[in-house]
């Protein structure tokens, strides 16, 4: 082993040990019954940790060129934390920060099946007996931060998914009792789950009752954290200076233009076939809109969603075989309705297993319609995720998007590059590769599904616009909502969801542009130089290059995701030099 392999090891040992929760998502399992210190203490241990260990890996020298890739993204990974510890501060403000702490803490412990049912539980018992200490600590700490008060509209959301954190547990519970009968050892660890599910029952609701009647009074603000925190949370969330808020909104108001363009042309051909009996509208986005609305009339019903994205992965995998078009995985992939704790930010997600543990199961997951939604407001969601859009969806969240990176991704014999995956990679790689999917023939006897890849594809360019111009330029609602339905073709009561993910999850939404954005400039450069042809250029739309003499799609695109999901920054030293 070399010095720099000792070394990382030696630091995974401890960051695992800073960071349980993190630690159980990677699939290291030595600290599962454990929470991280939420004191001021422990704040202080992880920045002496960022210290020491910016120190350490400064004073390597003579490393290979990967080994000096993976100490970059070290360095990129202790540069975010010690920001998050001083800078940012969310568990100061965002009472959703610990929300969703409880919820990782949880959650793997209770859907992965990585070790006996016992074992299992146990830890969940573990982290139920310490989770009054922990909401001690949320108690202590969300008084604001440096004249930033706790922000109100994310009190208010937190209040709200507060009861998915003991449904958890519940769980774990009728688990246990299932079980019990025909398992000595769940028997066994029952009861003392039973008394540590009670003490934290009691724990989350004195602290519903503290943030309902201390927190919220004293709150502000409706989720805009302002642009120069806004700017500096970018630079961390990228792992990159050059991908700044300024950069990835003139692209992305640029491209806005040229997918609208497109999506007018391809409305025009539909009309004929899909608007028979109406005049046509005068105003090309009233066309856009009247082929959109028909071909949302197509959707199926609310508690058929996970049949259907079913039947559509079956028909993808078929494709991407027949077109030979990349390498697919055997690792299962459950499809499965979201968790009620993660439902605020809505629409689909992936939860793929840890690198340490890289045989277990990957959750595909579609947030159902709320119950208290009226039926109007029901059909308006299953409108926007349409049959059509379900199909697309499919691709960017299971394959060959994000489930099938995250195969690849854990196989990379790089642990450093695995563990530490990049957003910006992971979201830019499923943008990216479903245009891929569309140029090598996907839906090509479809029109209106075309139609709705630029729809879905104008989405991510609105995601970063929004997310811009809430936070730094005071987008209002109204004006939000505006350019998603208006501009962007979309559903309102989905624009409506995606104005509070944008207040929630600054700069997240920005990763799927300035992450297929750079997708395509890797792409780009690739092609240039299997051709020999520095002279190829893109479009003004992604994507469209056809054949590139030399290039083979499939080499590159097993090439960009079998190096883990490291920052596109690296990807691109990874493999252009």
């Amino acid at each position: 082993m070399s010095e720099f392999a000792d070394r990382v090891d030696t630091f995974l040992a401890e960051y695992f040990a800073l960071q349980p929760t993190f630690a159980t998502a990677i699939g290291e399992h030595r600290h599962d019954d454990r929470w991280p210190d939420t004191t001021e203490a422990g704040r202080l241990a992880r920045l002496a940790f960022v210290d020491r260990w910016l120190s350490t890996l400064g004073g390597l020298d003579g490393l290979s060129v990967d080994d000096a890739i993976d100490r970059e993204l070290l360095v990129l990974e202790l540069e975010a934390q010690r920001f998050t510890d001083t800078e940012l501060r969310e568990d100061t403000w965002n009472p959703l920060d610990w929300v969703y702490l409880l919820g990782d803490g949880l959650f793997g412990l209770v859907a992965r099946e990585f070790a006996p049912l016992a074992m299992r539980l146990t830890s969940v018992a573990g982290r139920l007996e310490g989770m009054p200490v922990v909401l001690d600590g949320a108690r202590e700490a969300l008084v604001g931060h440096d004249g930033w008060p706790v922000g109100r509209f994310q009190t208010e959301t937190a209040l709200k998914q507060l009861p998915g954190i003991i449904e958890l547990a519940e769980d774990a519970l009728g688990q246990a009792e299932a079980a019990a009968p025909s398992d000595p050892d769940v028997a066994e660890i029952l009861p003392r789950l039973a008394v540590a599910l009670d003490l934290a029952r009691q724990a989350l609701t004195g602290f519903e009752a503290h943030l309902r009647e201390v927190v919220l009074p004293a709150s502000e603000g409706d989720g805009r954290i302002g642009a120069p925190l806004f700017a500096a949370k970018m630079r961390h969330t990228m792992r990159s200076a050059t991908l700044s808020p300024e950069w990835i909104l003139e692209r992305a108001e640029r491209e806005y233009g040229a997918v609208r363009a497109e999506m007018i042309r391809l409305a025009g051909e539909l009309w004929p076939a899909w608007c028979p009996e109406r005049a046509r509208p005068e105003d090309d986005a009233g066309l856009v809109r009247a082929v959109l609305d028909a071909v949302a009339a197509e959707h199926p019903a609310g508690e058929d969603l996970l049949t259907f994205c079913a039947a559509e992965l079956e028909q993808v995998e078929a494709f991407c075989r027949e077109r030979d078009l990349i390498g697919l995985a055997d690792e299962p992939l459950e499809i499965r309705w979201t968790p009620v704790y993660l439902r605020a930010f809505g629409g689909a997600m992936l939860h793929s297993p840890g690198p340490l543990e890289r045989t277990e199961k990957a959750f595909f997951s579609i947030t159902p319609t709320p119950d208290d939604w009226t039926p109007e407001q029901r059909e308006s969601y299953l409108r926007e995720d349409n049959d059509r859009m379900l199909r697309l969806l499919t691709i960017h969240e299971a394959v060959p998007g994000h489930y099938l990176q995250g195969v690849y991704g854990n196989r990379c014999p790089s642990l450093v590059r695995s563990v530490f995956s990049s957003g910006l990679f992971a979201e830019g790689w499923a943008v990216y590769v479903t245009q891929v999917m569309i140029d090598a023939g996907y839906g090509a006897d479809d029109l209106a599904l075309l139609l709705t890849h630029w729809k879905f594809y104008l989405r991510s360019i609105t995601n970063a616009i929004i997310d811009a111009r809430i936070h730094c330029h005071g987008m209002t609602a109204d004006e939000a909502v505006a350019l998603m339905v208006d501009g962007g073709f979309q559903e309102e009561a989905e624009a409506r969801a995606k104005f509070d993910r944008a207040r929630l999850s600054s700069t997240q939404l920005s990763t799927y542009f300035a992450g297929s954005a750079e997708m395509w400039d890797i792409d780009l450069e690739a092609r240039r130089r299997a051709a020999g042809d520095p002279s190829i250029e893109a479009g003004s739309l992604p994507g469209g290059f056809g054949e590139t003499p030399g290039f083979v799609c499939r080499e590159h695109l097993e090439a960009v995701i079998g190096h883990g999901a490291p920052p596109t920054s690296l990807l691109r030293r990874i493999l252009l030099g």
